[in-house]
C-alpha cells in the first residue's frame, strides 16, 4: 500500500478586510478605492497603501534609518525616506518625536495608549509600582494598536480599572473570582510572564497534593506519598520554574504518577503487605490487572529502592508491536512542501520540518527555546540533545526567518523565550495545537518520525544520533537494528 501524496497548498486570500470598490484610483497600487487617504508627489494614495507605507522601516540610500514611506524613482522604486521622496505629510509624534502614523491628536499609538491606560487609574493618587510596570509592559509591545483593540473590551476595562483602584487585588484568588474567563486568563498570563504575579503551577499542585493526601489512608501510604512528592516532584517543578521553563506538563505528569502510586500502595495495604515486603510477583499481578497507565509508578519504585524503602522491583517498558512508517518518497515530498515560502504558515512548517528532518516529538518541538538555536563556526545549529546538530540548508534560513518573525509576540508577550510562543503570555504553543494542525495537513506523525529516525541511524552511528537528537541510546540502537533487518535477512538467505 503506497502512501498518499501530500496535498498541494491552496491559494491563500489576502488577509484583512476586502477592498471596497469606488471611484478613486490609487496611484501606487492602481486599484479603485472609496476615498484616498492622502496625496503624495506620486499621486493619490489609498488607505491600504498608506498604512503599509508608514509601517515600512529601514535604511534609505541617503543614510537615513527610520520610516521609508516613499518610493525612490532613482533607485528602481525602492522604499525611500520622506525627504528623498518629497513627502511633506507630518508623520512625527508631537510628544515623543518618533516617526509613526498619527493615531489621535498628533500622537503616535504608543503615546495614546499610555494616556488611555493612565486614565484608568484614580486621578487623585499616583499609580502603584506594579500598575506602573504593567502600563510600561503594555506600552512597550511591538504593535501597540493591538493593545488598543484589546482594551476596548468592557471586561478588560473593568479589570484594569479594578487593578488601578484596588478593588481587584493582585492575587490569583482575586482573579479566580473575576468575571470574564478569557480576558482574566490573558491578563493573568501577562502578569505572571512579567513577574507581577507568582507562577501558579507549583501553588496549584501543592493545593491538589494537600487535598489528595487528606483523602489518602492508611497513614503509612500518606507518609510515603508525601515524602516522594516533596523530594521528587515539588523540587523538580520548582527547579523548572526557577529556570524559566514551562511546568504545566510536568505538573500533569506528577498528578497522574501520584494517583497511580496511591492506588498501588492502597492495593498492597489490602493485601496486608507494605512496600518493604512487596514482591516482584505482586507488582506483575497489579500491572496485569489494570490499564497501561499503571506503569507510571516505575520512577517511584526506582526511588524507593534507592532510599532503601523497597526491594529492587522492575517494570518492563512497553514496546509497540508495530512501527508505523511512511516511505522515503512521501517524506521527501512533505519536506519540499514545508520548505515553500508561505509566511502565514511558517511556524507550522518549521515544526513539521523538525519532525520530518530531525525526528523530534511534538512535545519537544513545542517546548523549544530560542537559545537552543546556536551560531557555530561551521554555521547555524540547533541544540536538541547533549551536542548541537547542524541546521541543513535551506531549512536553516527558514528557521532563522521564523526566529526573527515569531508570531504571538506583539501583544504583551515580549521577550518570550520560546521558539513557538503561545497566545498566552509566558507559555509556549501547546503540543496538541501542533498535533491538530499537522494532522489536518495530512501528515502521519508517528510514521514521519519513525521514517526520519530510520534514515538518521543509517547515516550516522546510533550513539551519535542519540546524543545530537536527545534520544536514549537504546532507542536509536533498536531503530538501527530494525533498519538493518531486511539486509541481514537477505544475507542469511544467501548463506542458506
Amino acid at each position: 500500500m503506497t502512501d498518499p501524496d501530500p496535498p498541494e497548498s491552496p491559494a491563500r486570500r489576502p488577509r484583512g478586510r476586502p477592498r471596497t470598490s469606488g471611484h478613486y484610483r490609487c496611484d501606487r497600487c492602481g486599484r479603485l478605492a472609496g476615498k484616498l487617504r492622502t496625496r503624495w508627489p506620486e499621486g493619490g494614495i489609498c488607505g491600504t497603501c498608506f498604512h503599509h507605507a508608514v509601517r515600512t522601516f529601514g535604511t534609505c540610500r541617503c543614510g537615513h534609518h527610520g520610516m521609508l514611506p516613499g518610493l525612490d524613482g532613482l533607485n528602481n522604486g525602492h522604499p525611500a525616506c520622506r525627504r528623498c521622496a518629497g513627502i511633506t505629510t507630518d508623520l512625527d509624534c508631537q510628544r515623543c518625536g518618533v516617526e509613526a502614523e498619527h493615531y489621535r491628536r498628533g500622537l503616535c499609538a504608543r503615546c495614546c495608549l499610555r494616556d488611555d491606560l493612565t486614565a484608568l487609574l484614580p486621578p487623585a493618587a499616583p499609580p502603584a509600582p506594579p500598575i506602573s510596570r504593567l502600563i510600561n509592559v503594555l506600552c512597550e509591545v511591538e504593535r501597540p494598536e493591538s493593545i488598543h483593540t484589546w482594551k476596548r473590551n468592557p471586561q478588560v476595562q473593568a479589570l484594569l480599572r479594578g487593578l488601578g483602584d484596588g478593588t481587584l487585588a493582585l492575587t490569583h484568588e482575586a482573579f479566580d473570582q473575576a468575571d470574564g474567563a478569557q480576558m482574566v486568563g490573558h491578563l493573568r498570563d501577562l502578569l505572571v510572564h512579567h513577574g507581577l504575579l507568582p507562577h501558579r503551577d507549583l501553588t496549584r499542585f501543592e493545593n491538589w497534593l494537600h487535598r489528595r493526601l487528606a483523602e489518602t489512608h492508611p497513614a503509612w501510604v500518606r507518609r510515603m506519598l508525601e515524602q516522594y512528592a516533596t523530594w521528587h516532584h515539588i523540587r523538580e517543578i520548582r527547579g523548572r520554574i526557577s529556570r524559566g521553563q514551562d511546568a504545566g506538563g510536568r505538573v500533569h505528569t506528577a498528578k497522574q504518577e501520584i494517583t497511580e502510586i496511591g492506588r498501588l500502595l492502597s492495593w498492597l495495604d489490602k493485601k496486608n503487605t507494605t512496600l518493604a515486603t512487596c514482591t516482584q510477583r505482586q507488582i506483575d499481578t497489579w500491572l496485569a490487572a489494570g490499564p497501561s497507565t499503571r506503569s507510571a509508578v516505575r520512577p517511584f519504585l526506582h526511588w524507593a529502592h534507592r532510599q532503601r524503602l523497597a526491594p529492587k522491583l522492575t517494570i518492563v517498558r512497553r514496546h509497540a508491536h508495530s512501527t508505523p512508517m511512511i516511505t522515503h518518497e512521501t517524506r521527501m515530498r512533505w519536506l519540499a512542501l514545508c520548505l515553500r515560502e508561505e509566511p502565514a504558515t511558517r511556524a507550522y512548517r518549521v515544526a513539521a520540518t523538525l519532525l520530518l528532518l530531525y525526528a523530534q516529538p511534538l512535545v519537544r518541538i513545542a517546548a523549544l527555546r530560542c537559545d537552543q538555536i546556536l551560531t557555530t563556526p561551521t554555521g547555524p545549529a540547533i541544540l536538541l540533545g547533549n551536542e548541537p546538530a547542524a541546521l541543513v540548508a535551506p531549512f536553516d534560513q527558514l528557521l532563522l526567518e521564523h526566529l526573527k518573525h515569531r508570531p504571538n509576540t506583539q501583544t504583551g508577550n515580549t521577550n518570550s523565550p520560546w521558539l513557538f510562543p503561545s497566545t498566552h503570555a509566558g507559555r509556549h504553543l501547546h503540543p496538541n495545537t501542533l498535533m491538530s494542525r499537522l494532522r489536518t495537513l495530512g501528515i502521519d506523525l508517528r510514521g514521519a518520525r519513525n521514517a526520519a529516525l530510520k534514515q538518521l541511524v543509517q547515516q550516522a552511528p546510533p550513539p551519535i544520533v542519540a546524543s545530537q537528537l536527545g534520544y536514549d541510546p537504546a532507542v536509536t540502537q533498536r531503530h538501527a537494528e530494525q533498519a538493518a533487518q531486511p539486509d541481514a535477512h537477505y544475507a542469511a538467505l544467501i548463506r542458506g
